[in-house]
This record gives C-alpha cells, structure tokens and sequence, in this order.
C-alpha cells in the first residue's frame, strides 16, 4: 500500500528493467494483468494498481477527473522511486488516463500501448458534472442500502468477464470477496458516471497539449466477425492510432478484455516498441 495524493493504493510491482505500468478499464483490478504481467516482468519492472476504490485501495474524497488520473500515474512512479520515462499501457477507460499522462506529463512517457481504449469522436456530456456525479453517488448509496453489492456484485463482474471475453477463463479467488462490497461498486458507479466528462477533457486537452516523441501502439480486439458493429470498431480503433500518429494492430481472437483473451499480443505490443 502507498499513499499517493493522499489516498492510499495497491501497488504491486515486479520484475526488472524499464518501467511499464499497467492500468485497467473501468471497474477492473490488479488481478486483471496477471498473464501479461507473467510475460512481461522477466524483461520490465511492471506496475499494477487499484484506482481509488477498486481492488485493494482506499475511496477518494471526491469523483475522479482525467487529470486527476493522468498526476496519479505520475505519482505512482513517483512513490516508488521511478523519475525516469514509463511505458503506460491503458486498458478501455484507462487509455484515456494514459494518453493524458503523456501530454501532461510528456517527460515521464516512454511510450503508449492502449489496449482497446475507449474511443469518443465528439464527446458532449448533456448534464453538468456535478448533478451527474451526486446523481451516481446517490444510486450507489441506494444500491448499498439494499445490499446489491454483497447480494449480486461478484454476480455482475463474473457477466462482464464473460461477455468481453470469448475464451474460457475462471474467476479469480479476489472477485468474490472484492466485488461485494460497496466501496468497490461505488467506485464503478462514479467512473461510469464520469466518463463522458472524461473524454471531453482529453478532447479539449488535445489541441494544445502535443504528444511526446514516444512510441504509440494502438491493439484492438478482433472477435472474428464480420457484424457492422465489431468492424466500425476496429476502424475506430485504426483512426485513432492514425490520429496519434500510432502503429495499429489487432488482437484476435480477442474479446474487449485483450489481457485475458490475448496476454500475448498485450506483451508483444510493449515489447516490440522501439
């Protein structure tokens, strides 16, 4: 555990050699990683955390931000001793962090892999934050109260794993007890409810923030379909590697959670950066 902007985290971090930080999509935890992290940490020092709220770490006091999540990265690094660039690999929600910590931090980046990340061409939230987010916090609470989070938690988070994915993959021993509590669910509720807050703020930090000159890859998942649905996402995906001046690759047979369907081709993405 170490306290990072005042909030304590889960920090694990193993292996040798330059830093990669691993940083999961919305509502995931560390455990997430762990077949890229077995790939990687023979030949990088890789860095899992907890955003606040998930997996193992404390709440924060206030919604996230994407410049919030973008300084805890820094801060992470910071934490634990690495001042030097990181490779920052973002999963879904998290690319968006990773893309901020790089043209905020632009330094501490030594190169970008976003994993399916979320894409928003033209991101307009229709409510001010702060009614979305009291809105979000009180459905948590409400669902708390009724005891959803013990009762169905770990129900719901063993529907995602199967539903973004398309193999077969059993559930970690950390889901049941983690994912029934309210904290946990909370944390999920508010990052939903913010991240349409989120892309804006990557949208409007953009145009006058550049992107270091550091590698970046863009991995989608491919599931083998030819529905219209999963081919406009991967032309999303190749335009969004386009428009960070990025290289595009596909991981397939993959579902959205890439780290669980194609470790693989996650720890090819960072090892083959230049």
């Amino acid at each position: 555990m170490l306290r990072v902007g005042g909030i304590p985290l889960h920090v694990l971090s193993e292996g040798r050699g330059p830093v990669c930080v691993l940083s999961g999509g919305l509502g995931m935890a560390w455990f997430d990683w762990d077949a890229v992290a077995a790939l990687l940490a023979p030949h990088r020092t890789v860095v899992r955390f907890d955003r606040p709220g998930l997996g193992l770490s404390a709440p924060a006091p206030a919604p996230p931000t994407l410049a919030d999540e973008a300084d805890r990265i820094a801060g992470l690094l910071d934490a634990l001793g690495h001042p030097g660039p990181a490779t920052v690999v973002g999963h879904s929600l998290a690319g968006f962090h990773a893309e901020a910590f790089a043209r905020l931090h632009p330094d501490r980046c030594a190169g970008l892999v976003l994993v399916d990340g979320s894409v928003e061409e033209d991101p307009r939230p229709l409510l001010p934050r702060t009614v979305r987010t009291a809105w979000a916090s009180g459905v948590a609470t409400a669902l708390s109260a009724a005891g959803i989070p013990r009762a169905l938690g770990p129900a719901a988070r063993r529907l995602i794993g199967r539903t973004g994915t398309v193999g077969s993959h059993p559930p970690h021993p950390w889901e049941r007890a983690g994912y029934r509590t309210s904290r946990v669910v909370r944390a999920c509720v508010l990052e939903n409810a913010t991240y349409p807050y989120q892309a804006a703020e990557l949208a409007a930090l953009r145009p006058g923030h550049p992107l270091p000159a550091a590698p970046v890859t863009v991995l989608a998942a491919y599931g083998g379909s030819e529905t219209a649905r999963e081919l406009r996402w991967l032309e999303r995906q190749r335009a969004l590697a386009a428009e960070l001046a990025g290289h595009f690759a596909v991981a397939a047979p993959a579902g959205h959670l890439v780290m669980a369907d194609a470790p693989e081709a996650v720890a090819r993405a960072v090892l083959e950066q230049p």
